[in-house]
C-alpha cells in the first residue's frame, strides 16, 4: 500500500457511508485519481477499491489537499492524515495534509461553478441539464443525517449528492429524476458530475455518475418525522381512536398515495414498460422463495411463518393475469418522501446502493413501491414501542394507526390513478412478504431489538 492507501484503510471504515462495517478490510487500492482542482488547496476525485472477503467494492473519496501543517480548525474534523503525493505535471512528490474535500466550501464552490459552465474535462465531466441556469458563488454545508451518500447544500438553493458507493453506469437517481423533470412531485434536477469507470466484467470504460445537483426544498419535512410525530401524539392519549386524534396522519397518507400514483404514471410514460411472461413471473417468485430460504436458515424465529410465506410466493407465481412492469422507485418508504408547502415530493430514486446499477434498472410492478410504503407505516407505528414501559398496552393502538394509514395510502393511490391495491392482493401480499423477509434479516444482523417489528407484521399478515 502507498501512504495514502494506508490512511484510507483506517479512515474509510469509520465513515457512515461505508457498507462493509463489521467485516475486516483486506485491501485498499486507489484505482483512479482524477485531479479536479490542481495545486493547493486542491481537489481530487478518487475511486477506491476496498477488498473484504474476496470481494472488492468501489467508493468515491473527494480528496482535499493542503500544505502540510496548514489544515485549519474548521477542517480538522474532516482530516484523513498527512502523506506524500505526486505533484501534477512532474515526477516529484510532496507531503500534503489530506482530508474529506466535501467539507471544504472553498473547493466545493468550484464544483458548482464547473456545473454552471457545463464544462468537460478529460476525466471528470460536469454536465448541466438543457434549459437550466445555475447560480455561482454559493457556500456549501454538508448535511449530517445521510447513511449511504454525502449531500452538500448550497445556500438552501441547491443540493449536491455525492454518490459514495460506485457502480459503472448512470445512477438511477439521475436517470429517473431527469425523466421526471417538471413534475411537481420530484425536486428539480440541474446537472451531474461523471467520469469513466471500468466495468469489472468486461473492462470497458463506462460513463459513471459521481454526483447530481438538484433543487433544495427549503420547506420540506421528512415523512418519517411527520408520521412518527403522529404516532407519538396518539400514544399520549391511547384511549382515543386514531381517526379522532389531533395528529391524525391519514389525510397525509392518502395524499401521499395519490402523489405516488402520479409519479408511477409519469415513469410509465417516460421510460420503458413491459408485461412479465409466465417464466419471468415464476423466476421473480423463485427469487422471493430463495430469499426466504436463506432467511429461515439464519433466523430461527421466522420458521413458524415459512409455510404461509411460501404459499404467498407460490400464488404469485401462478398469477393468471398479465403483470405490467415499469421503472419504480425501488426503495420506497417514509424516509424517501418529504412534505413541502406544495405537497408531497419523492426523493432518492437511487434504489439500493449495494446492488449493481443494471439490477436497479430492472422493471418491476409499481405495487412493489406500494408494499414498501405499507411496510414503512408498520415501522412508524411499532418502532416507538421498543423498550417502552407501556408497550403491551399500546400494541393495539400501534396496529390501529398502521392499519388506518395503510388503508388511506391505498385509497389515495387508487384514486390517483394507480393500480388498486385492494384488487391485486396476491401481488401486493407477495411484495410485502418479500420486503418483510428482507427486514427480518436486516434487523437480525444490525438491530436485534427491532426484530419483533417485521416478525409481528408477518404474523399479522399471515393470520
Amino acid at each position: 500500500m502507498t501512504q495514502l492507501e494506508e490512511l484510507l484503510a483506517t479512515w474509510i471504515p469509520q465513515q457512515r457511508w461505508f457498507a462493509g462495517k463489521g467485516l475486516p478490510v483486506d485491501t485498499v487500492t486507489v484505482e483512479e485519481q482524477h485531479v479536479i482542482i490542481p495545486g493547493v488547496p486542491g481537489l481530487r476525485a478518487l475511486v477506491v477499491a476496498v477488498g473484504q472477503g474476496g470481494v472488492a467494492d468501489r467508493y468515491q473519496v473527494l480528496l482535499g489537499l493542503r500544505r502540510a501543517g496548514t489544515l485549519g480548525s474548521d477542517l480538522r474534523h474532516a482530516s484523513i492524515g498527512s502523506c506524500e503525493l505526486a505533484l501534477e505535471g512532474s515526477g516529484g512528490t510532496v507531503v500534503r495534509d489530506v482530508y474529506d474535500g466535501a467539507h471544504d466550501p472553498e473547493l466545493t464552490g468550484l464544483l458548482l461553478q464547473r456545473l454552471a459552465e457545463d464544462g468537460s474535462g478529460r476525466a471528470v465531466r460536469f454536465r448541466r441539464l438543457p434549459g437550466v441556469a445555475i447560480r455561482r458563488g454559493l457556500r456549501s454545508l454538508v448535511l449530517t443525517g445521510e447513511q449511504s451518500n454525502t449531500s452538500l447544500v448550497f445556500d438552501e438553493e441547491y443540493i449536491l449528492k455525492l454518490f459514495r458507493r460506485l457502480w459503472p453506469g448512470h445512477n438511477p437517481d439521475l436517470e429517473v429524476t431527469a425523466a421526471l423533470a417538471g413534475s411537481p412531485f420530484v425536486a428539480r434536477p440541474y446537472g451531474w458530475i461523471e467520469a469513466d469507470l471500468a466495468d469489472p466484467h468486461t473492462g470497458d470504460q463506462v460513463p459513471t455518475t459521481l454526483a447530481m445537483l438538484q433543487e433544495y426544498l427549503r420547506s420540506a419535512t421528512d415523512g418519517w418525522v411527520l408520521a412518527a410525530t403522529s404516532v407519538r401524539d396518539l400514544y399520549g392519549s391511547p384511549e382515543i381512536a386514531p381517526a379522532d386524534a389531533g395528529g391524525d396522519f391519514a389525510g397525509e397518507a392518502e395524499r401521499l398515495g395519490s402523489a405516488t400514483a402520479a409519479v408511477h404514471r409519469d415513469l410509465a410514460r417516460a421510460l420503458p414498460t413491459d408485461v412479465l411472461s409466465p417464466a419471468a413471473l415464476a423466476a421473480m417468485a423463485g427469487a422471493m422463495a430463495g430469499r426466504l430460504h436463506r432467511a429461515v436458515r439464519e433466523v430461527d424465529a421466522l420458521a413458524p411463518y415459512a409455510s404461509a410465506l411460501r404459499a404467498a410466493f407460490d400464488a404469485f407465481a401462478r398469477l393468471d393475469a398479465p403483470l405490467p412492469v415499469q421503472r419504480v422507485h425501488g426503495d420506497y418508504h417514509l424516509g424517501q418522501v418529504v412534505r413541502t408547502d406544495g405537497g408531497w415530493v419523492l426523493l432518492d430514486f437511487e434504489g439500493e446502493p449495494a446492488v449493481p446499477v443494471a439490477e436497479r434498472q430492472r422493471l418491476s410492478s409499481p405495487l412493489r413501491d406500494v408494499a414498501g410504503m405499507l411496510r414503512s407505516f408498520d415501522y412508524a407505528a411499532r418502532h416507538q414501542l421498543i423498550g417502552h414501559p407501556r408497550a403491551p398496552e399500546l400494541a393495539g393502538t400501534a396496529r390501529a394507526w398502521a392499519q388506518r394509514n395503510r388503508e388511506a395510502f391505498s385509497v389515495g393511490y387508487a384514486y390517483g390513478g394507480g393500480i388498486d391495491p385492494e384488487k391485486h392482493q396476491t401481488v401486493l401480499r407477495a411484495f410485502e412478504y418479500d420486503k418483510a423477509v428482507y427486514e427480518v434479516l436486516y434487523e437480525a444482523r444490525h438491530r436485534p431489538s427491532w426484530l419483533r417489528i417485521p416478525l409481528d407484521s408477518i404474523a399479522a399478515l399471515a393470520g
